[in-house]
């Protein structure tokens, strides 16, 4: 039977079939969007699972039919960031450390990551052991366009991607499939939705190996591998205006419409991201990437753009945010320098 963790909360549900621990994200009017509720008892669970014998794997959906998990609670971190920020550090270093807890996990870990898998749903996802993806997974880190840099350790995916190919969906925010996802390295393994219930429910019968072999098919090929030449010649460029000017001078349609697409986001966060892909790729572990990210998301808590575009996009919803500086080549090399410098609470693992 389906249940609560004991004293949390029934917005994370656990289960045991045999010798496998199930848990459920149970916010689906908000597509499971986490909170800090969540994060604290998913990582109760998973440091319990991990240490009990009698249990083996652990398998992670969503609730509902949208997808596993749409990001945090940005609406959260816009009150926060509006007030003293103390609550928005808070679940964003407890969330970090999950994400390095989901990294180093022991034991084979799922990952379901059907329907949308954005933001700090890729956190708890993307650096699992096990990571599969179906045929209405749309993942992204959309961060750009509210004035954020993508965080949860997703540079460190982003920057390990094919060519450029993990620049292009961070500048761009843009979503992309489950197929793209498995050639971008977020993901290992496609199975048919029509198919996950059933393969979530054999890991229990047969194991996650026999289960992957009785459902796990073939994927689809990869949109974006197969643009792989223009991304890597536009993404090439030393900073983000030569990218931008490189998409625009490009012949192809899908290069100007990436081009139009930055040119909609924050001009700082774009900058941010640019360098945090940059810094990341140099970065040895996940854990390494995590400290930068909390010191680069704690430096957003101080921006204009990261409460101007949460307001636009999600408080207001007129979709028009007002981003200071408002242009790319207005963005100065000390103002990204300022994201990176070290917080007097710097994360360790």
């Amino acid at each position: 039977m389906t249940e609560a963790v004991t004293g949390e909360s029934d917005e994370v549900l656990t289960r045991v079939d045999g010798d496998v621990g199930y848990v459920t994200l149970n916010r689906p009017k908000a597509i499971n969007s986490l909170n800090q509720t969540m994060v604290d008892t998913l990582s109760t669970v998973l440091i319990r699972w991990e240490r009990d014998d009698a249990v083996r794997a652990v398998v992670l959906s969503g609730a509902g039919e949208r997808g596993l998990c749409a990001g945090g609670d940005v609406v959260a971190v816009y009150h926060s960031a509006r007030k003293d920020g103390v609550e928005a550090r808070r679940f964003w270093r407890d969330e970090y450390l999950l994400n390095g807890l989901i990294g180093r996990f022991t034991k084979p870990y799922v990952a379901l990551m059907d329907g949308i898998v954005m933001g700090g749903g890729v956190g708890v996802s993307a650096h699992a052991n096990t990571r599969v993806v179906t045929d209405t997974s749309k993942i992204a880190m959309p961060e750009v366009g509210i004035g954020f840099i993508p965080d949860v350790g997703g540079v460190y995916l982003l920057s390990r991607a094919p060519g450029k190919l993990g620049l292009h969906a961070a500048l761009t925010g843009a979503p992309f499939s489950g197929a793209d996802a498995i050639a971008l390295g977020f993901a290992d393994h496609y199975v048919p939705h029509s198919d996950l219930d059933a393969f979530a429910a054999a890991i229990a019968s047969d194991g996650v190996e026999g289960a992957l072999a009785h459902h796990a098919v073939e994927p689809p090929p990869s949109e974006l591998a197969t643009q792989r030449e223009w991304i890597d010649e536009c993404y090439s460029g030393e900073t983000v205006i030569d990218v931008v000017a490189a998409l625009r001078g490009h012949d192809s349609q899908e290069a100007n419409d990436a081009a139009n697409l930055i040119a909609t986001r924050s001009p700082i966060a774009v900058s941010v991201t640019f360098e945090a892909l940059r810094r990341a790729a140099d970065l040895q572990t996940l854990e390494d990437v995590l400290v930068q990210d909390y010191r680069v998301s704690s430096a957003s808590l101080r921006s204009h753009d990261l409460v101007e575009g949460i307001r636009a996009q999600l408080i207001d919803k007129d979709r028009k945010p007002k981003w200071k500086p408002a242009a790319l080549t207005q963005v100065t090399v000390a103002d990204v320098a300022e994201y990176f410098a070290p917080v007097d609470d710097d994360l360790t693992f």
